[in-house]
């Protein structure tokens, strides 16, 4: 059955094939000005800006495409890129609404969780050097972290492209998936928000924890980066931690769809997103529970919808329509169920 965002059907017609050395050619340039982008402006971190960036990769990837392939990227993707931009703006409101921010339960969960200490101030103390502060001399492993926690503004996105190029079908699934997580940690935020670590110690409510995110990367020339890391978002938007719920809902979807026994690396993909979190004074350890049971609670919910709505029969003219899978990125027409 048809997403609720399907677009208007297209008529099929040949796509003309693009040659390895012309979408090389292509891929190259495109690498080329992302890189210069991230050099001069940054990362990109909001809703609008991966998105733009994802269509011009879905253009490099198959250039020879006709731009009708092109603009059906567009024609697809509007309704679900505005729902995201919706939750963008709206997350960085909610510390405006007269709601007390909660600073002590999470503290005295995370110190029971850290046997009288919080493992925040346990990482930092062991990690970080004393005194432990943004301009400390990073070591290797905090380019790693600071790379991981910074995937998070371009991974749920860019697997959305890769799938809509594959199957329109598993992209209508996914995009289900992370609009879903995405308003159900907003509901959170505005019901319930939280201080984090850095701001709990700012307000001599926790011990020393420095807000240290980004380490690493200005040592390689990417300064401006670092600076847009650590403003991005809503500063009480803590529980849950939708940067731990996201990393582990791609690991459980890729774990699950892909084949190649490779697949379980994944799972250090979301342990180290969560190591980051704590380290950096980011999110308690009871922020990372929270964000891992909405990831299984929006799969799961998703999971459970999708069957239900394949199990309910086709009548009259359904079932006297034949239903192909659709390759979207490849320009053919046809629809599929998720």
């Amino acid at each position: 059955m048809a997403g609720s965002w399907d677009p208007v059907p297209r008529a099929p017609g040949p796509v003309a094939a693009t040659p390895r050395s012309a979408r090389v050619g292509a891929l190259t340039a495109y690498g080329a000005l992302l890189g210069a982008w991230i050099g001069v402006v940054g990362v990109p971190n909001d809703t609008l800006q991966v998105f733009a960036w994802l269509w011009l990769g879905t253009v490099a990837w198959n250039i020879r495409a006709p731009w009708r392939s092109h603009v059906g990227f567009l024609r697809d993707w509007w309704l679900p890129v505005a729902g995201l931009v919706v939750y963008f703006f709206s997350r960085g409101l909610t510390d405006e609404l007269g709601l007390g921010v909660h600073v002590h339960e999470p503290i005295a969960l995370d110190r029971w969780l850290g046997a009288g200490v919080t493992p925040t101030e346990r990482l930092q103390a062991a990690w970080c050097g004393d005194p432990c502060v943004q301009d400390s001399p990073p070591r290797l492993f905090d380019l790693y972290f600071t790379t991981v926690y910074a995937t998070h503004f371009v991974a749920g996105l860019t697997i959305a492209a890769v799938l809509w190029v594959r199957s329109r079908s598993e992209w209508q699934g996914w995009m289900r998936r992370l609009l879903s997580i995405n308003f159900a940690a907003l509901a959170v935020y505005i019901a319930y928000p939280v201080a984090p670590p850095w701001m709990a110690s700012q307000m001599g409510d926790l011990g020393p924890a420095a807000r240290i995110t980004g380490r690493g990367w200005s040592e390689i020339g990417l300064e401006r980066v670092d600076l847009v890391l650590q403003g991005v978002g809503n500063p009480v938007a803590a529980m849950p931690s939708l940067h731990a719920g996201m990393s582990v809902m791609i690991a459980a979807y890729g774990v699950h769809r892909l084949r190649s026994v490779w697949r379980w690396l994944l799972v250090v993909y979301p342990v180290s997103m969560s190591t980051a979190l704590v380290y950096y004074a980011e999110h308690y350890v009871v922020d990372i529970l929270a964000g891992v049971l909405l990831a299984w609670l929006v799969l799961a919910g998703a999971s459970a919808w999708e069957r239900s709505r394949r199990a309910v029969p086709p009548t009259g003219h359904e079932e006297a329509v034949a239903v192909r899978p659709t390759r979207v990125g490849d320009g053919t027409t046809g629809s599929s169920t998720p």
